[in-house]
């Protein structure tokens, strides 16, 4: 592997680096963080050797402790380029400035004891980055529900308008997908795994050699590196790596995520051609190069991009996991260089662009006050009809006479342009008179909704809110979005 050296301009930088994804992201699996966490690894290993009387000194643990951070990243480059081998660069890299723990640093592990089990810690270290910013995008979400949880607008089946339902019974719809997000993270996170010290091919033969053929000392072994890295347990078999499907778990459920993320800005973008809801717009934001006067919905636009991304990487552990062959080959690693990294950095900059979007969304409702009054007297036409049997109407009757004003006033909506007057038509027709003076609470938007109100009420109290508590101290933390 030739290093890039050029910073400049010279050179392909990821974009989910250098434009998008966060600091803190992009350290947890930046070479500073996995070469660094390498060498805790060899103390982890080193330390819980002498404990188990293995010949390491006090002297040999101290001088690797005081050398676990300056890596000399020029000189591993150069070995690597020697040796074709980047964790025996590495080994020789830290050998070199730890000359009395050489001969002890990575005593009975593989490549995969240093590999596999930092990939492991920034799986997990990635989910509690996210975790905390799902929850942030949750609890905006959630205080956009409850303050429009009584608003009246068109449903849509079809992208056709349908029955009624309101703003924050809409908004909930993304909330139980986020919901749903929240989980299967916390789950997949709480599902990872050690690899711990399994050796070559999985079977601890070379631990079990360097304890003289004590099974207790080997297990004691795995649990207490295990414990040192900060996981309650180990996979109990491997082959030389852990199963390649802990990483379909993963990147899956942040995939999954991906597709939630797209469907609920889709639907902002649908919302924002009626002008019914919109993203944030900045002051002088430019929508179009071209034409002034838009305000194209591009936080959103952003969201959906990269959630492509992210669901179509998925594609990669699924693949990989069907083709390590017997206890493991090597055609996983250059692939999951990418891949595992870039699901994460994905993920990261469409929930902080998602943060950016909830916190400010600007709902119109004179807009939809208007497509209401558009539609509603053709919703309303079974309602008439029942008011109509109430005052004493032949159902069939009303239903014909209904039927024939209501093709009267599409035609002037589909035919003509103009506006339904089917209202007007009704008010008209001497056959309504007897209900012409209830005809404004018969077309009353909120008696349309049903119990969209209640189930906001309910859904935020029982399955929301208590999702959100373990992250009441990071909920309040504010993001400042490059656009």
């Amino acid at each position: 592997r030739r290093p890039i050296t050029d910073a400049g301009n010279e050179a392909y930088r990821s974009p989910l680096v250098s434009r998008y994804a966060s600091k803190e992201m992009a350290y947890n699996f930046s070479d500073r963080k996995k070469f660094t966490t390498w060498r805790k690894l060899w103390i982890y290993l080193a330390k819980a050797e002498k404990a188990l009387g293995l010949p390491v000194t006090d002297a040999q643990v101290t001088e690797m402790e005081s050398h676990a951070e300056d890596i000399d990243f020029a000189m591993a480059a150069e070995e690597e380029s020697k040796l074709r081998h980047d964790v025996m660069a590495h080994v020789h890299t830290f050998a070199h400035c730890c000359p009395t723990a050489a001969p002890i640093i990575h005593l009975g592990a593989t490549s995969c004891y240093v590999g596999d089990n930092t990939d492991l810690i920034l799986l997990r270290d990635g989910f509690d980055i996210l975790l905390p910013k799902l929850a942030r995008v949750i609890d905006r979400l959630s205080n956009f529900a409850e303050k429009y949880a009584g608003l009246p607008t068109l449903g849509f089946t079809h992208y056709q308008p349908a029955q009624l339902t309101t703003v924050g019974k809409r908004a909930c719809l993304w909330l139980q997908d986020l919901a749903m997000d929240m989980r299967n993270l916390r789950r997949a996170r709480e599902d990872l795994r050690f690899r711990g010290v399994k050796g070559t091919t999985g079977t601890q033969a070379s631990f079990l050699q360097l304890f003289q053929g004590d099974h207790d000392k080997v297990e004691d072994l795995d649990r207490m590196v295990t414990e040192m890295a900060g996981f309650k347990k180990a996979y109990m078999v491997t082959g030389q790596t852990y199963s390649r499907k802990v990483d379909i778990d993963s990147l899956s459920h942040l995939a999954s995520m991906g597709a939630t993320i797209h469907k609920i800005c889709t639907d902002i973008r649908l919302l924002a051609n009626l002008k019914e809801v919109e993203e944030p717009f900045e002051k002088e934001q430019i929508g179009s190069s071209a034409m002034a006067y838009k305000r194209n919905p591009m936080r959103c636009e952003r969201c959906c991009s990269l959630a492509r991304h992210l669901i179509a990487l998925l594609a990669d552990p699924l693949q990989t996991a069907s083709v390590q062959w017997l206890e493991r080959t090597l055609d996983d690693s250059a692939n999951r260089r990418i891949s595992l990294p870039e699901s994460f950095l994905t993920a990261d900059i469409i929930l902080s662009t998602l943060q950016n979007i909830t916190e400010g969304l600007v709902v119109y409702p004179k807009v939809i006050e208007r497509h209401i009054r558009h539609e509603l007297p053709f919703m309303a036409t079974e309602n008439i009809i029942m008011a109509m049997v109430k005052a004493g109407g032949n159902r069939q009757d009303c239903h014909e006479k209904i039927r024939v004003l209501s093709q009267q006033a599409a035609n002037v909506v589909k035919q003509e342009g103009g506006d339904n007057d089917l209202l007007a038509r009704v008010q008209a027709d001497p056959y309504f008179a007897p209900i012409l003076g209830h005809l404004d609470n018969i077309l009353d938007p909120k008696t349309f909704i049903g119990r969209a109100p209640q189930q906001v009420a309910r859904f935020l109290s029982e399955e929301v809110r208590p999702l959100l508590e373990p992250y009441k101290a990071e909920i309040d933390v504010k993001i400042e979005l490059e656009l």
